[in-house]
């Protein structure tokens, strides 16, 4: 065993990885306490599938109240639309290819699952969060008890920084992504009730993170939310989604009904998107093209939300969001360290008054699903891309695919332009009617995300 691997390993059986150090220090007596931050996630779920976003059959009622006292960004967008590199960004503010964590596993093909070499590249992603730093962590440094339940990748909810948790995580047996705190809303939120009445008890600000496997097949909602669903005209299997998308909606009521009992509504920021979205294939259980793990709408839009009772203006926001802003704008709410460097916003000014964004652009990366060198993200690069205005560019790269490369593969290989205002569906590629605002595009990509390697763009004449 390596000595860096081993003492990983250690580490995180006895939970003991640092937190780094205080630079603010802890909430003093007096002073007015920061709000407690609920974060509220949904895994593998389109954007289009909520009420409160037009969706003719779906019911949200919880999420619909929400939106009513949020500021809402119905073009909100993850940079990577897989989940474990869209939960390491809502950890650490950084894109894929700055932390490191690129694909949900390493490649099998170049090491055999639980071999020694397979396991020393899991405990190498998992500690970028030593490399960065994670927001829990963070919000330690100003008092802040915070919950881990759902989903979570790297190791230990204790590795993360969370004071509380369910998740075992690497290197236990059994621990990825997520574990025993995949339990969540799907067998109730009795741990996060208990966590909130300790917190509250104490008098301690709270973060929770509340990323339940929903939802995430497999979709097993309860009957009496999927007979809603069940009719002659409806696949089995979409309104087996249909259901789950209410069944996740009230499990976020439950945990906003604790809230409010607990009597902390008004201090209470809530901020909510979807790890990365879901187009249900109404022919099986799986995920139909140009949905999860792609840079296509279906895969990376969201709309997300920030509630915030007294200090966010409520309504519907025209502009771009990204899920980078919501660690900085969580930390300034919460008083605390902003490390440098996120490329991020931090909104809350933004929210507060109710001003637009200066921003006139936002980009994203997409990896294959296994990582085929942890040490050099541009390995597994497929995409590339930037939404400005009404444009969306995505740059194709020859990046090592992956195991699911079969099922779901690349149709097109140049660059692909939509006009999102237009064809939200992107059905139409306007790249070759449109060879200026490509080069503009791209010249704008290569400036954000300048390649370092030998990765060759995939182009047409």
């Amino acid at each position: 065993m390596k000595p860096r691997y081993c003492a990983f390993v250690f580490a995180c059986l006895a939970g003991v990885i640092s937190s780094g150090s205080s630079v603010l220090g802890p909430i003093a007596l007096g002073q007015d306490r920061p709000p407690n931050i609920v974060l509220l996630l949904s895994d593998d779920q389109a954007w289009t599938d909520y009420s409160f976003m037009g969706h003719e059959s779906i019911q949200t009622p919880n999420l619909d109240e929400l939106a009513r006292r949020s500021a809402v960004f119905p073009r909100g967008y993850v940079p990577t639309g897989l989940c474990r590199p869209s939960l390491m960004t809502l950890l650490t503010g950084h894109y894929a290819s700055t932390h490191g964590v690129t694909g949900n596993d390493p490649s099998p093909k170049y090491a055999e699952p639980d071999s020694e070499l397979y396991n020393q590249r899991r405990a190498q992603l998992i500690a970028n969060l030593d490399r960065l730093g994670a927001i829990p962590r963070l919000l330690g440094e100003r008092g802040y008890l915070s919950h881990q339940s759902g989903k979570l990748w790297e190791g230990s909810f204790q590795n993360a920084g969370f004071t509380h948790g369910m998740t075992r995580g690497f290197p236990q047996r059994g621990g990825r992504h997520g574990d025993d705190g995949l339990n969540i809303g799907r067998k109730g939120i009795e741990p996060i009730a208990e966590f909130v009445d300790m917190a509250v008890s104490e008098q301690k600000p709270f973060f929770l993170w509340y990323a339940p496997f929903m939802p995430h097949s497999p979709h097993t909602p309860p009957e009496r939310i999927l007979k809603k669903y069940r009719n002659d005209e409806t696949p089995i299997s979409v309104a087996k989604y249909f259901a789950m998308c209410e069944w996740f909606d009230e499990t976020c009521g439950e945990v906003m009904k604790l809230i409010d009992d607990k009597g902390q509504r008004e201090n209470t920021m809530f901020v909510y998107l979807t790890d990365n979205g879901w187009i249900q294939d109404p022919a099986s259980s799986k995920y139909a093209p140009r949905s999860k793990q792609t840079p296509y709408e279906g895969g990376v839009r969201t709309p997300i939300m920030y509630s915030w009772p007294g200090k966010i203006v409520s309504g519907e926001r025209a502009e771009l969001a990204t899920s980078l802003d919501i660690v900085p704008t969580m930390l300034a709410a919460a008083g605390a360290k902003t490390p440098d460097g996120l490329p991020g916003l931090n909104l809350l000014p933004n929210l507060e008054s109710g001003d637009a964004i200066n921003r006139e652009r936002i980009f994203g990366e997409s990896f294959a699903h296994d990582i085929a060198d942890i040490e050099n993200p541009e390995a597994s690069l497929l995409f590339r891309w930037v939404i400005e205005g009404r444009w969306k560019l995505l740059l194709t790269y020859d990046g090592e695919t992956n195991r699911y490369a079969s099922t779901h593969p690349r149709t097109e290989k140049g660059p692909q332009l939509f006009d999102l205002i237009a064809d939200p569906s992107e059905q139409s590629n306007l790249a070759a009617d449109n060879r200026g605002v490509v080069a503009d595009l791209a010249a704008k990509i290569d400036a954000w995300y300048p390649l370092k390697t030998a990765t060759t763009v995939v182009t047409v004449d």
